[in-house]
């Protein structure tokens, strides 16, 4: 495969690093309700241990050097500069796999997952299961440029798009993500689909249309629509602030590193079972690389204007079609689902409304960062899925 790209490395300033040290001595923490916990955001007692290790315990070179085991790049499409990963896999004919992450996360997200997608046999498995994995930051995120304003989605499924056909030189590929990188795949599935063989997720991203000539909502789909607009009541207050207000927040999380892991941090801590001082699920350090990524790039403000963009351009709902039946990605399409992830586990009935679902996965553990919290089971779940487009 030739790259049409040049090659980059994550090299951070030991100036911005001595910054971030100064900011975090600094922090003047805010009170906290009596046994709130997490009940209320992220938890005071935690988010203190979180920045003491940052301070004084953290090594940013070690995972600098961990992000940089990877072939990275940065290449033009549209006038933006994009950031990627490429890992060539094993064999003479890895599957060209597009990972794609969202909000709060970013490629860190993948640092565990990409070696046993490239490389199986490393890892006890079939070579022949080898990807050639691309793992972009999207635009407005990381190492990746800001765009001058919000753009949705299905924009960036064009850039991805253009990424993989003219800068990779790629006819074929297959995708997977979760997140907003769900709803940025499952476009890249529906505008490119000579281009896109299969796609798996492990977010429902798309909206189905309702309406004249579509079937009506079964109990089990009215059950599940009322128990997901329960809990976005809270879990979503973010996306409203985002979606509306994003630069009256961006102020405070650029100018404090502990205000930013406290707005993201939380994001994390899903299940809301823990005791103070408690968040189990992640190793800390890996919390922490992950703001960094945010954190060193400036890119939080930016990284927020997707919400913008879809509350106020649309971008996560199908339309009518052409014959009233309603859209649909016709691409084959196999769906992961987490129990503890932003959205409860849908009816068989809901995802196949909007895709052509042709292989899912309900797992009885794990949420929503399933490649960092869960990616034995996700990097199984993708290579038996997309044994059968090998070769398509």
């Amino acid at each position: 495969m030739q790259i049409a790209a040049e090659p980059f490395r994550v090299a951070v300033e030991d100036s911005v690093l001595e910054d971030l040290k100064a900011r975090l001595a600094q922090t003047r923490w805010p009170n906290e309700p009596e046994g709130g916990g997490w009940f209320y955001g992220t938890d005071l007692t935690y988010l203190k241990q979180f920045v003491d290790r940052w301070l004084t315990g953290y090594d940013w070179r070690h995972w600098e050097a961990e992000l940089n085991r990877f072939p990275q790049y940065r290449t033009e499409v549209d006038g933006l500069k994009l950031h990627f990963i490429v890992e060539p896999g094993s064999g003479d004919k890895p599957l060209p796999l597009i990972l794609t992450h969202g909000w709060p996360g970013s490629v860190f997200e993948f640092h565990k997952i990409i070696e046993p997608l490239a490389h199986p046999e490393r890892f006890g498995g079939d070579p022949n299961d080898a990807f050639t994995v691309i793992a972009p930051s999207l635009p407005g995120y990381g190492f990746s440029d800001w765009p001058d304003k919000p753009i949705t989605p299905r924009r960036i499924a064009g850039y991805w798009h253009k990424l993989a056909t003219d800068v990779l030189g790629l006819e074929r590929v297959v995708a997977q993500a979760g997140d907003w990188g769900s709803v940025v795949t499952a476009w890249l599935a529906f505008d490119f689909p000579q281009t896109v063989t299969a796609i798996h997720l492990n977010m429902l991203p798309l909206k189905p249309y309702i309406g004249p000539g579509t079937a009506p909502l079964s109990d089990a789909e009215r059950e599940w629509v009322a128990k997901l607009k329960r809990r976005m009541v809270w879990a979503g207050g973010y996306q409203e602030i985002q979606g509306t207000k994003p630069q009256s927040l961006a102020y405070g999380l650029a100018d404090s590193p502990a205000g930013l892991a406290g707005w993201i941090v939380e994001k994390f801590q899903h299940r809301l079972k823990e005791p103070p001082g408690s968040l189990s699920l992640f190793p800390m350090d890996e919390l922490i690389t992950n703001i960094m990524i945010y954190w060193v790039t400036n890119c939080h403000n930016a990284a927020t204007w997707i919400y913008h963009a879809v509350r106020n351009q649309g971008g996560t709902e199908l339309g009518a079609g052409p014959d009233g039946r309603g859209e649909r990605v016709e691409t084959p399409t196999g769906f992961a689902f987490f129990p503890y992830d932003l959205f409860p586990i849908p009816p068989e009935s809901w995802p196949k409304r909007a895709f052509n679902v042709v292989h899912r996965s309900d797992f009885d553990d794990g949420g929503h960062f399933a490649a960092l919290e869960k990616g034995d089971l996700l990097v199984e779940d993708m290579r038996t899925f997309f044994r059968a487009f090998r070769g398509a």
